[in-house]
């Protein structure tokens, strides 16, 4: 019964080519994520799932240093990217993260692996992917599913947005299955993901406040006092629309 955390990476972005391997602190965002990601004490593994393409080898070459595993599949097919990470790596909870979220929290990750464990293993637990749900920033953002889901899903999913975002299929299959881990006040008009050269500078900010001072020990709490008191930040990035689905 392993546990997994997969994450999607490319180098290739519409709006920020390469922001993976972008410096911040001395280290490349992939690193800072698989850094915190580190900082769990329920995953089995971290895989970073990127895909076949040359100009992703970076990638590999980065996760090899960091001692974590890789897998290597589609561009465009990211539910089969996942599928066949999982089933390689013999996962049988899979935990998603996307290779945008340099600010993922272990602890709020944990959390959220732990109350699926507690229920009955089919739900579909989920920090906020999911817009009139969300209540945490977004940047954040944790999914955790069953092996037998996601391979329902690689199986029937068809539609083009359901095989490049993993996860439409399974919500709107699983609907009456899913539980959405909320905050007890709703932060959902924070963005603290890395899509645009906004996101990096505010990002960039908070990462320089906080990790020579700290490592990567600081987490959602600290960066919200720290937001709260200088709400000029929130202001570089409030106008960045997100990436529709579908």
């Amino acid at each position: 019964m392993r546990t997994g955390v997969i994450v999607q990476t490319r180098m290739g972005s519409s709006r920020l080519p390469g922001k993976v391997m972008i410096d911040i602190c001395g280290k490349p965002v992939i690193e800072h994520v698989i850094d915190r990601l580190k900082m769990s004490k329920v995953l089995d593994d971290i895989i970073i799932a990127t895909t076949t393409s040359v100009k992703d080898k970076i990638i590999v070459e980065q996760a090899k240093r960091n001692g974590v595993k890789w897998f290597c599949g589609s561009e465009e097919d990211v539910l089969s990217r996942y599928y066949y990470a999982a089933r390689e790596n013999r996962l049988s909870t899979v935990v998603r993260v996307t290779s945008d979220c340099p600010l993922i929290d272990p602890v709020i990750l944990d959390e959220i692996v732990e109350f699926y464990k507690k229920n009955d293993y089919l739900l579909v637990t989920n920090a906020g992917n999911i817009l009139e749900y969300r209540t945490y920033p977004r940047g954040l953002d944790v999914e955790v599913f069953s092996f037998d889901i996601l391979e329902k899903a690689f199986y029937s999913a068809k539609k083009p947005y359901q095989r490049e975002h993993v996860t439409p299929y399974i919500y709107e299959t699983y609907e009456n299955k899913i539980y959405y881990y909320k905050n007890n006040i709703n932060l959902s008009k924070y963005r603290w993901t890395l899509d645009t050269e906004e996101d990096l500078k505010l990002i960039s900010i908070i990462f320089n406040n906080f990790y020579y001072k700290y490592g990567r020990n600081f987490g959602f709490k600290d960066i919200l006092k720290f937001i709260q008191s200088n709400p000029q930040l929130s202001k570089i990035n409030e106008h960045i629309e997100q990436k529709k689905i579908g």
